[in-house]
């Protein structure tokens, strides 16, 4: 009841704010009259006059005290309770995924979870993200624009710009903070990428990680993406190995977590609501899938993206989820036509595609176990499910070849089709880092133009969003056309559990939440949008939506390429109606600069307002880790005097592009000692210094293409030692070369010579580790963790 009271007066507040003053003088006063009758008639809770501040203050003492307990008293504090009648919250997204990708939007990838859902709640058509991770999951989890809140772009590209630190700002609470603070149980699972990567180690600090923003529960991984097969796995704030089993694979691992922590809260607190965010690593690369799910869609593809799309687009029409006049955007001429390739390029991107529909599908399956673990409580009627299928749309980072390394992609080094033909049994398993050809990206987008990372248009923007919500949603099955961004999911939810929004959290003054609820939709189809004026900005790529008009510059540089053909000013902007024009199809630049102009000023405007500016398009540079601060700035000596594990490269000693040299003091029990002494990295780019059957061994592994292997023929002796490496770096441009020496107590024992080196990243997922390899191994001759077997003394590594 006080819910909806509250919703009463938060939707007289939104009609007074229309008034004039003095109608709303008027309209001020009875609504206080109306408020002191209600408040004389029923004993408000603690959160009702409290409810603009939190964490809500615990009521004052009301019993008695005496000089004995016979003469006084009790009054036990009584625990805060979330608003009557509140719904659980499941909050599910996935990574990259385009908009004619799932079943449910007329894609060919069977999802039938998905599909479900949508049968019971609403299908929305006109829902955007960001066109990047980070910067939607900020936006999501807070209801504020990512700029707003200074995630203008991945954790791994942050700069000092206010809007692109990566840092989330105490003024902006997220909504599993509030939820929590109104009696909520919070849990997340999954991928996070929302704390800057040098805070991500065992140092912290551990504000900015999941349980210090709202979830009192975590468990996935804390990068930008991951390893499915052998993923860097965070529970809570402690960095822990994957469950040792073959079968393994980390969605159903999520799942299996989820399921078990949604059980448990609700047998011991079944009165008490649960919000659950599960965000998958997939279908983000890598694209690995267990092989019978792969193998479901044999032959799928063979037509190839041109014809993908075609029938995409034929699937979407005939289920409604576009309009009947929509029309299908022609190909770009950077991408080639399916028909231009050689027999053995189809086969081989017919197996990407393959790949990844396993990979979706295989991951549909795992939410709609959750899904049914809910059901079996009884509790999914009772529960506000949002599936959002894409936190930006299919993601073209694969390039013109796809890929069966990522890490090249982000090195700014070239994969030959003779690279990927060669692994073509192996994509989609572990021995891959997979993504699939840039053109199916564009096809799986249909209708739109363009890709992830180009939010300038709406393939990189557009997502497909479900919303269920029990006997709540009446028009079950229904379609929803108001235009709508994810910073508005975070009001849907306040609106729905009947809470406000708080004006201070730990004390701190909170920024407004810019995004509009999407509850007044669940009623009517036919309601025009509030949403009404949205800007888009990624990379360099912009645009803004005012009303019913698109203004969009796409900028110079492609997914796939290191940097930019153009300057900003030589952007050309496009103008489309997309009342009459869905899918921006026709562009009216030309025949209406007035327009234009207006919505180049509106952009700017809302540029300047949420810190958008400078743009920057910057990309390798900004993968380097020494342009952020780090517990390692100003260090060039690092000394390690016990095993640790799960150093990420944000926290690490930088060695690339430089000389350095690694000491290791130990002691050997027998002339067999072995295992690793400090490692980076892992099987797609790293290296490692250990021991093998006594012998010290340094390998350098560049890309998962060459590998180094510099070692002693003679073991150490049996006692102490001390073992060193030694690197002399070429210097010149990122990525050269140079000269390692291994010596034995100050004696050289090998010397060779690496040609290249990793320029710019050694990974998102992998870690620097000390006494063990966590993850997967830089080389094959020996298998994780190889822990070290003597006594490992002191490790330190000093840059030079």
């Amino acid at each position: 009841m006080y819910a909806s009271l509250k919703l009463t007066s938060g939707a007289i507040a939104q009609r007074l704010r229309s008034r004039s003053v003095s109608d709303r003088r008027r309209r001020i006063a009875f609504l206080t009259a109306l408020t002191l009758i209600f408040s004389s008639l029923l004993p408000l809770p603690a959160w009702a006059d409290y409810g603009d501040k939190l964490p809500l203050p615990q009521p004052s003492f009301k019993g008695k005290i005496g000089i004995t307990y016979k003469e006084s008293e009790p009054d036990f504090p009584k625990p805060i309770k979330a608003p009557e009648n509140a719904p659980n919250v499941l909050l599910v997204l996935l990574d990259d995924v385009g908009f004619g990708q799932t079943s449910t939007f007329g894609g060919l990838i069977d999802t039938p979870n998905l599909d479900r859902l949508a049968a019971r709640g609403l299908r929305y058509n006109q829902f955007h993200t960001t066109a990047l991770c980070s910067p939607t999951r900020a936006a999501l989890l807070t209801g504020r624009n990512h700029h707003s809140v200074n995630t203008g772009v991945v954790e791994e590209l942050a700069t000092g710009y206010p809007g692109y630190t990566a840092i989330l700002p105490r003024s902006a609470a997220t909504i599993a903070e509030v939820l929590r603070d109104y009696g909520y149980n919070t849990a997340a699972f999954g991928k996070w990428h929302n704390t800057p990567d040098y805070e991500t180690s065992a140092a912290g600090p551990f504000d900015r990680w999941p349980t210090g923003l709202g979830f009192e529960y975590f468990y996935g991984f804390l990068g930008g993406d991951t390893n499915q097969w052998s993923p860097a796995l965070v529970e809570n704030t402690q960095h822990i190995q994957k469950p040792n089993r073959p079968d393994y694979h980390l969605t159903p691992d999520l799942a299996d977590h989820a399921i078990k922590w949604i059980r448990t809260q609700q047998a011991i607190a079944p009165d008490k609501p649960f919000f659950t965010y599960f965000a998958t690593g997939a279908t983000h690369a890598p694209h690995h899938a267990p092989k019978e799910w792969i193998d479901k869609y044999k032959g799928k593809f063979d037509r190839g993206w041109d014809k993908l799309r075609e029938d995409i687009f034929a699937r979407q029409l005939a289920l409604g989820v576009i309009p009947a006049d929509t029309k299908l955007t022609p190909r770009p001429a950077e991408l080639p036509a399916w028909d231009s390739l050689t027999p053995t390029e189809q086969k081989v991107y017919a197996r990407q595609a393959e790949v990844f529909a396993g990979f979706l599908s295989h991951t549909d399956a795992q939410i709609g176990r959750v899904i049914d673990a809910i059901d079996q409580l009884g509790e999914l009627d009772n529960t506000l499910v949002f599936f959002i299928a894409g936190d930006n749309g299919a993601s073209a980072e694969g390039g013109l070849t796809g890929s069966v390394n990522e890490l090249k992609v982000f090195n700014g080094v070239a994969e030959s089709p003779q690279e990927v033909l060669a692994a073509f049994d192996d994509l989609g398993g572990p021995k891959t880092f997979n993504h699939f050809h840039a053109a199916w990206a564009w096809a799986v987008d249909s209708p739109f133009q363009w890709t992830k990372q180009i939010a300038s248009h709406f393939g990189g923007t557009r997502n497909g969003l479900v919303v269920a919500w029990g006997d709540r949603i009446k028009n079950r099955g229904g379609l929803r056309s108001q235009f709508h961004h994810v910073i508005d999911i975070a009001p849907t939810i306040l609106e729905a559990v009947g809470i406000e929004e708080p004006e201070l959290v730990n004390g701190v003054k909170q920024q407004p939440i810019e995004g509009t609820s999407l509850v007044y939709s669940f009623d009517n189809p036919a309601v025009p949008s509030h949403h009404k004026t949205q800007y888009f900005e990624m990379l360099g790529n912009r645009g803004i939506y005012d009303q019913g008009w698109v203004a969009a510059a796409r900028h110079g540089r492609l997914p796939w390429e290191r940097v930019s053909k153009t300057s900003f000013d030589e952007d050309n902007w496009e103008l489309y109606d997309i009342t009459k024009d869905f899918s921006e199809a026709n562009d009216l630049a030309k025949q209406n600069p007035d327009k234009l102009a207006q919505l180049q000023n509106l952009f700017l405007k809302e540029a300047k307002k949420y810190k958008v500016l400078p743009l920057d398009d910057r990309l390798l540079q900004r993968f380097d880790v020494k342009t952020r601060s780090s517990v390692t700035t100003g260090r060039n000596s690092f000394t390690y005097y016990t095993s640790v594990a799960g150093i990420p490269e944000g926290s690490a000693p930088n060695i690339k592009n430089r000389s350095f040299s690694i000491t290791a003091d130990i002691d050997a029990a027998s002339s067999g000692t072995e295992g690793v002494l400090v490692t980076q990295g892992g099987r797609f780019a790293g290296w490692s210094f250990f021991l093998q059957e006594g012998k010290p061994t340094f390998a350098y592994n560049l890309l998962n293409s060459d590998r180094t292997i510099i070692q002693s023929s003679q073991p150490i002796a049996i006692g102490k030692s001390q073992i060193k490496f030694d690197f002399t770096y070429d210097g010149g441009a990122p990525g050269a070369g140079g000269t390692g020496k291994l010596l034995i107590n100050d004696q050289q024992v090998a010397e060779g010579r690496i040609d290249k080196t990793v320029g710019y990243r050694f990974g998102l997922d992998e870690t620097f580790d000390v006494g063990q390899d966590t993850g997967t191994p830089a080389v094959d001759t020996y298998q994780t963790p190889f822990a070290f077997t003597g006594n490992l003394q002191q490790v330190t590594l000093e840059l030079k």
